[in-house]
């Protein structure tokens, strides 16, 4: 059945050796990569949305979201050592599952890429408000900060953003892996800077209860949490531009990974113990839901009698800082957010590019999508038509929502990549790996088991969002890459998707008018 046609890993390695992007990125730039990417509005934003579904059990959420990452890591250390090409969990599936499954996940890529540029700028929109009104004393009002679902209409500061980012990836932006590592720092002392101030504030009675909503409710928040997480597969996407992948590519996922836990774990303790973070309940004694109009209404009702719990606020680190007499440092942290998510945006559409140029060079997309302007030398096309779309969403829907979204498609794609480690190992077991998933028979099946779960757990919106987007990607699929697949049309090597590749500097090589990568969620 031509649906599960497979591209075989040395066709995609000759195709990929035959116009490859130049490697020139090390294992700390990888490192620090994967930290900018993962660092973002997971910790800065979604530690109110985790809280308000696990109180002080959202440490145990951080522990259990990381736990699956990291199994999924291990899992994404092996492919990306075998296979050093860009296209991520795109180009691991299509050389193991078969075509339809490799399109299935590039369109799954699409909620963790785009649809997480959304929640970025809504989360980036909470810090700007805050900032606007503890630094210059200038309200904008709520109607117009918040979309329908958060008691708004909608959301202008996202909207701002969307459209200058959109607007700098057109016309081209002078970014680079040093300007990455200045936004690292830039983040990594915010964090520093908390948790050195907020551990010494903590007081024990503010864990209790630990779990006010249960176990469900800690598992639940590790399904949202999980956006906290996933951005170390941007460091995957990279492969193809690192000197000696086999073993920087590994360092990189799990280096960062295990740097971002442990700042997680301190700033969450940090929040929880200087403030308090239980959720608000309905009359009946149940937690709100995130991003409803319900919580929305009773934050309010909690601030004009002059309360605000850390589950209603939309800058969340922030905010605690202030509360424990730090107002300073506190709009520090909203400054820092402030400047460094728009980067995290840019490399979320950025990376969508990327995934979008090596689906054209298989000819499942149509080549108009990657035209290159002749001025700009960028995307032009598929970066307005993005644009636009994270623009609509980051509009009119709350960051806990969109993160929700994202979080399924990112799951599916980091299933995918365990199955294929695991089938690999039984079709190919004598191919050379530099890197092997220890306990692969224990740790893929983990890894599984882990996303399954955590899918099970997201909201009800999130769950059937993904269903009705693989429907309507399996749509498009059939019109259009079915038939025009490179390997369909026993095509072996691209044709037009190498002049566009070749129009696409390194991350570490771009100039003046031109495109680079920023951090992520």
């Amino acid at each position: 059945m031509l649906f599960w046609r497979v591209k075989p890993l040395d066709l995609i390695l000759a195709t990929a050796e035959k116009k490859a992007l130049h490697r020139s990125l090390d294992a700390w730039q990888l490192t620090l990569l994967g930290v900018g990417a993962i660092i973002g509005t997971g910790i800065f934003v979604l530690t109110a949305e985790a809280a308000q579904k696990a109180g002080p059990g959202m440490m145990l959420s951080f522990v259990i979201a990381g736990f699956v990452c990291a199994v999924a890591a291990l899992c994404y250390s092996e492919l990306a050592s075998m296979v050093p090409v860009s296209g991520s969990a795109y180009t691991y599936s299509y050389a193991v599952l078969g075509e339809g499954v490799a399109w299935l996940v590039g369109w799954a890529l699409i909620l963790e890429y785009a649809v997480a540029a959304s929640a970025v700028a809504v989360g980036w929109s909470g810090y700007f408000v805050g900032l606007m009104q503890h630094s210059l004393g200038l309200t904008i009002p709520a109607t117009l900060a918040n979309g329908p679902y958060a008691g708004g209409t909608v959301n202008l500061p996202a909207v701002f953003i969307c459209l200058i980012v959109t607007a700098l990836l057109v016309i081209g932006t002078r970014e680079s892996a040093t300007f990455n590592a200045i936004l690292v720092t830039v983040k990594v002392v915010a964090l520093t800077a908390f948790a050195a101030l907020a551990l010494p504030a903590v007081n024990g009675e503010n864990f209790h209860p630990f779990t006010p909503l249960g176990g469900s409710g800690v598992v639940a928040a590790s399904a949202s949490i999980f956006f906290a997480y996933v951005g170390f597969d941007a460091v995957s996407t990279a492969a193809e531009e690192t000197k000696n992948p086999q073993r920087n590519v590994p360092i990189g996922l799990i280096g960062s990974l295990g740097i971002c836990t442990l700042f997680y774990l301190l700033v969450s303790a940090g929040a929880i113990g200087a403030v308090g973070a239980q959720p608000v309940l309905d009359p009946a004694g149940r937690g709100l839901p995130p991003g409803s109009v319900a919580l929305a209404e009773q934050c309010r009702s909690l601030a004009a009698l002059g309360q605000e719990p850390l589950v209603c606020s939309r800058e969340a680190l922030a905010q605690v800082l202030r509360q424990i007499g730090w107002t300073k440092i506190g709009n520090l942290i909203g400054l820092a957010a402030f400047l460094a998510l728009p980067s995290v945006i840019l490399m979320m559409l950025f990376g969508q590019t990327r995934i979008f140029f090596v689906m054209a060079r298989d000819g499942l997309l149509p080549e108009a999508l990657s035209r290159i302007h002749p001025r700009f030398k960028t995307p032009h096309v598929v970066t307005l038509v993005t644009g636009f779309a994270v623009t609509l969403a980051a509009a009119f829907f709350p960051v806990g929502k969109l993160a929700d979204i994202s979080n399924s498609g990112t799951l599916f794609a980091f299933l995918v990549v365990a199955l294929a480690v695991m089938i690999l190992r039984v079709k190919d077991k004598h191919r050379a790996r530099p890197f092997k998933t220890p306990a692969v028979w224990i740790v893929a099946p983990l890894a599984v088991a882990g996303c399954l779960g955590l899918f099970l757990f997201l909201p009800p919106h999130a769950k059937l969002v993904f269903p009705v987007w693989g429907t309507i990607g399996l749509i498009c699929y059939f019109l259009y890459g079915y038939r025009k697949s490179h390997m369909a049309l026993g095509i072996p090597t691209p044709s037009g998707g190498e002049d566009i590749i070749s129009e696409v500097r390194p991350l570490t090589e771009l100039g003046e008018n031109d495109l680079g990568p920023g951090t992520r969620d």
